[in-house]
């Protein structure tokens, strides 16, 4: 019954984490959570984009802290893997986020391989059957300009509220030099139904050398904390069979229904 209640808590909270786990065996009766109510989220993670020239292999952590409805904090985390190879292939894995210091382990759902030269997104499923991973169009390319920086400083248009951004210097993280930024986006009463003014705070130290963030943070009153570590990178090229579609798996091709790749 503590399983139960476990499961029914993380579907409601965070869905994904245990999705496959929704449907319970009682005595050989199959029972599926029905309940009213709660939300369906999916977490954005960092930004990596094609750049040609720059690989690299990384561990990236991830921290979601939510406010409870007693004031307290629900915190789930994961890690996972992403590299970049020097012609811009992308690979990352894919792992559940569970709750921080829990009784629950993660567990790698996807992986996905992208290729700017091809215009292809392999995604791959791995804990569910038939073994498929399905193909649909990439469309950045090498020299697809990726921008970290949010809206311009100052007032939001139709009153909605204004900017500020501070320049936080450099900083060495893991041996590569990035460069800090915080940006708070305020917004006037109205605006997103919120009933007072709210503030979006975002932090990033971005590498030049890489063209992503090593470190992360974002706050959001309706989302909660979201903060991005990269906690160890190698800066080799990746093993080349790590963009290999795993054995046994079919491909399902979904490219006919994408939008054309730009260039």
């Amino acid at each position: 019954m503590v399983r139960a209640a476990l499961i029914a808590f993380l579907a409601v909270l965070c869905p994904i984490v245990l999705i496959s786990q929704t449907s319970l065996q009682y005595g050989g009766t199959r029972q599926v959570l029905a309940q009213d109510g709660g939300t369906r989220q999916v977490l954005e993670s960092i930004v990596v984009p094609p750049k040609p020239n720059s690989p690299f292999v990384t561990t990236l952590h991830t921290e979601w802290v939510r406010g409870s409805s007693d004031n307290g904090t629900i915190t789930f985390v994961n890690n996972r893997r992403i590299a970049r190879d020097s012609s811009g292939r992308i690979y990352q894995e894919r792992w559940f986020l569970v709750p921080k210091n829990g009784s629950v382990d993660s567990q790698m759902n996807a992986i996905q391989i992208s290729d700017p030269s091809e215009h292809t997104l392999y995604t791959c499923l791995l804990l569910v059957s038939p073994k498929v991973c399905t193909l649909t169009t990439y469309s950045p390319t090498t020299s697809t300009v990726y921008s970290v920086v949010g809206p311009p400083v100052g007032p939001l248009p139709n009153n909605a509220g204004y900017v500020t951004r501070e320049d936080l210097g450099h900083q060495t993280l893991l041996g590569v030099d990035t460069v800090g930024s915080r940006e708070i986006v305020t917004y006037n009463p109205g605006v997103i139904g919120n009933d007072r003014k709210i503030n979006l705070t975002r932090e990033y130290w971005y590498a030049e050398q890489l063209g992503i963030d090593l470190l992360s943070k974002r706050s959001d009153p309706s989302f909660g904390d979201q903060i991005f570590t990269v906690t160890e990178i190698n800066l080799s090229e990746p093993d080349v069979h790590l963009f290999d579609l795993p054995q046994g798996f079919k491909v399902v091709d979904h490219r006919q229904s994408d939008p054309p790749a730009v260039d």
